[in-house]
């Protein structure tokens, strides 16, 4: 009786000191478009290289097409640690922070250099801060290129877009945007966009190229536009709850596989600008029409004076601070 006791006592020892397997870390990463777009890849990317180097530490599951939540929905779901990562467009985060519209801007930005010299500078960094205020953690800025305008009718002049209904999102800019126009801006919910288009809710709509071919606008838009008046991108953010959760370690490693993530999407969203515009060229449905260096003038004479409407709420220095880096 004595050796059993003994025996028994022992393996409670041994059981004690065994540590229970620790239930891996999940991140719950909530986006709206589709797979295959810079977006939908970067997440997936983003995915890839966290589980690889946590050696299942970490898991990912991402949730594409709004399958989990659209983008308004998921900020809210960030805030309660609901969903641990999102990357809605600017104009979702107007309601926190409102000078993330600064964005919507038409024509803020020459090119791409000059994008990123903000997104990487002092605005950038600056706004990306202000979402630290409202329970979230920004990570990084997403491009998923220029917008482009689309209609059942050549916009060659910014008077053919008068009396058009235009889908935006959400966002007192792009309303403005289209006032100037004097056409009439509805929004609308990304996902709707297609069926609106094909009922004739909207006319017409602004887009990066990923996002009229991936949900197959080309279809229902007999026109498009390269005005690349209008940058949309995302910001990346994170629940601040989940984020203190994390320790050292693990904060260094999404950091950094998000900083290879980051740049993966934005050389994808060039890449496959060129691919989307060939293959939108090639379905063979919509006309694809090349502002000429006056043409497009004329376009940014009729909408950049909205600019001075935006000083107060959007900040003045902040604008100004983005158009004077790409000169």
């Amino acid at each position: 009786m004595r050796r059993f006791g003994f025996f028994a006592a022992l393996m409670s020892l041994l059981l004690i000191s065994v540590p229970a397997f620790a239930e891996p870390v999940v991140i719950k990463f909530s986006h709206v478009v589709a797979v295959d777009t810079p977006k939908g890849q970067a997440a997936e990317y983003f995915k890839k290289l966290v589980e690889e180097r946590s050696k299942g530490e970490i898991k990912v599951e991402v949730y594409p097409n709004s399958s989990l939540y659209d983008d308004r929905a998921a900020l809210e779901a960030i805030t309660m640690n609901a969903v641990q990562m999102a990357a809605p467009s600017f104009s979702k985060f107007t309601t926190f922070v409102p000078q993330l519209e600064l964005f919507d801007l038409p024509f803020l930005f020459n090119d791409n250099d000059h994008l990123h010299k903000v997104l990487n500078g002092e605005v950038g960094q600056k706004l990306l801060g202000m979402v630290g205020k409202k329970g979230m953690v920004g990570l990084a800025y997403w491009d998923n290129g220029f917008k482009q305008v689309s209609a059942n009718k050549p916009l060659i002049k910014p008077e053919d877009a008068a009396g058009l209904k235009f889908r935006i999102m959400s966002s007192k800019v792009l309303e403005a945007q289209f006032k100037a126009l004097n056409a009439n801006p509805q929004v609308l919910p990304f996902s709707e966009v297609y069926s609106a288009l094909q009922q004739k809710v909207v006319d017409a709509c602004e887009n990066p190229l990923s996002n009229f071919y991936t949900k197959k606008f080309y279809e229902v838009q007999s026109d498009l536009t390269m005005t690349n008046h209008g940058y949309l991108g995302y910001m990346v953010v994170t629940s601040k709850i989940f984020w203190k959760k994390l320790n050292d370690q693990q904060r260094a490693l999404l950091t950094q596989a998000m900083k290879e993530s980051t740049e993966y999407a934005n050389k994808l969203a060039v890449e496959l600008d060129l691919k989307y515009l060939a293959d939108i060229k090639a379905a063979g449905t919509t006309k694809v029409h090349d502002l000429t260096l006056e043409q497009r003038q004329a376009w940014k004479n009729k909408l950049m004076p909205i600019y001075p409407e935006f000083y107060d709420s959007l900040g003045k220095d902040l604008i100004e601070g983005a158009l004077a880096a790409g000169k």
